[in-house]
């Protein structure tokens, strides 16, 4: 029989620092997929339970999390100092006389904080001829407004860091404001939530 040799002591090291190298960099590579699956997991283990006598019959959501999809609620939760707050607070928009003429009847608000900074949104029933009353008005205060699925009325207005976003369509009103922080496509996400829910 042929004598084994004594492995090396030095390669063995070797080895071993490449292979927790390799490991690390997977990790790494890894991570920023770890908000989705929280997410995820967070779902499947009952995290939303918003139940059906809580949804109006329409499908329209009735809190903020049934605004979001996982991987948006998880790129919002995770960020640096993310705070969700609901309320039933009135839009803060700038087109105050919006407000004034539609008399808005706020379902909820949802407010998130973050050290990148502030989206607010508001889902509110409002007339069934509010999205025409927003494309002859709101232009005249710097918004631009158009036809979007066919139905509903956008109108959007940026000035420095403020994005807003304010949406008409089957009596219903969502308005985004986004103070310095824009995640991609944020508004016409949260609005597939609501009218294609």
């Amino acid at each position: 029989m042929s004598r084994i040799g004594e492995r090396s002591t030095w390669l063995s090291w070797a080895v071993g620092i490449l292979s927790a190298g390799v490991v690390a960099g997977l990790v790494w590579l890894a991570l920023p997929g770890f908000p989705a699956v929280v997410g995820l997991a967070g779902d499947s283990l009952g995290g939303s339970r918003a139940s059906e006598t809580d949804a109006p019959q329409s499908g329209t959501p009735a809190e903020c999390r049934r605004l979001y999809t996982d991987a948006l609620w998880a790129g919002l939760s995770w960020a640096p100092g993310s705070q969700l707050d609901q309320d039933d607070s009135m839009p803060p928009t700038s087109a105050t006389v919006l407000v004034d003429s539609l008399a808005p009847k706020v379902r909820f608000t949802c407010t998130w904080t973050s050290e990148t900074g502030t989206i607010v949104t508001t889902l509110a029933d409002v007339g069934s001829d509010a999205g025409a009353i927003a494309q002859a008005a709101l232009p005249e205060v710097g918004f631009g407004c158009g036809v979007v699925a066919e139905t509903r009325v956008r109108c959007t207005r940026s000035a420095e860091e403020v994005l807003e976003t304010l949406e008409f369509a089957d009596g219903l009103w969502l308005s985004t404001v986004e103070t310095t922080w824009h995640p991609e496509r944020y508004a016409p996400r949260v609005a597939d939530a609501v009218w294609n829910g």
